[in-house]
């Protein structure tokens, strides 16, 4: 992380786990963590299923936890069964959204084009968006990584400005290494954060790229944070299992500090 010119940012991906109750439990255990970690220099959310959002934010209330949800449509409203608009998430007091994870794309036939809407409709609700990008390992073993994400990196931001960039956190996560227990090494996890930095100076010129936020989320754990957030272009974490404990959660933060 280069601390002067971003700040860091630990996001946890909550997935499809956790009751209402069981999220108010949780939240409230990070809580507790959270008043022995200095977290003035680490912006810490938690990105939780729909059901999970009224909990999250009345518990989140006075920590510095923000609480972000897991997906939103791109109309405002409509024949969508089962969809949930920006609006409607901005209703329930959402900060931040995730768009684009790779398991939405996988298992939900979300495509780059669909990601560009999204981001368009939660950015004009008011949302922060963290932005997923990521290759699958066949594309890695081909050697193609670096134009697989340039290429999402440029559609899925289509039409964006250089100031809506302000809210605006990229995440790369390397398809392979999600849900998987493989990580990819320091290097790599550098190599293409780099790349997507790259990419953002080209589309945005360098002093928006030098300020966006980009995480790297694929399989970082308590004890391989602190060597990934040592990375010069990895500014903090998109967290999926460990944040479902409130202790390995608290450490990744701790390491994003130092």
């Amino acid at each position: 992380m280069n601390k002067a010119k971003r700040n860091a940012v630990i996001a946890g991906n909550w997935k499809m786990n956790k009751t209402p109750a069981e999220a108010e439990a949780l939240i409230g255990e990070i809580k507790a963590k959270l008043e022995t970690v200095k977290n003035d220099e680490c912006t810490v959310i938690a990105c939780v299923p729909y059901v999970d959002i009224d909990a999250a934010v009345k518990a989140a209330k006075g920590s510095p936890i923000h609480i972000g949800a897991e997906n939103c449509h791109w109309a405002k409203s409509g024949a969508f069964t089962g969809e949930i608009s920006a609006d409607m998430l901005v209703a329930c007091g959402v900060e931040y959204v995730i768009i684009g994870h790779s398991e939405r794309r996988q298992y939900f036939g979300e495509t780059d084009k669909t990601v560009n809407e999204r981001i368009k409709a939660a950015l004009e609700a008011g949302l922060k968006v963290i932005l997923c990008v990521g290759e699958l390992l066949q594309q890695r073993e081909d050697g193609i990584t670096a134009e697989v994400v340039a290429t999402q990196t440029k559609v899925d931001l289509k039409d964006i400005t250089a100031e809506q960039m302000a809210n605006i956190i990229i995440a790369y996560e390397p398809v392979w290494a999600i849900g998987t227990g493989k990580t990819a090494t320091s290097e790599q996890a550098n190599e293409v954060c780099g790349i997507i930095r790259n990419v953002v100076a080209g589309l945005y010129g360098a002093k928006v790229a030098e300020a966006t936020t980009i995480q790297y989320g694929g399989s970082m754990n308590a004890k391989n944070a602190q060597e990934l957030l040592s990375m010069e272009h990895v500014d903090g974490g998109l967290i999926g299992g460990a944040s479902l404990k409130a202790e390995d959660f608290s450490v990744i933060i701790a390491a994003a500090q130092q």
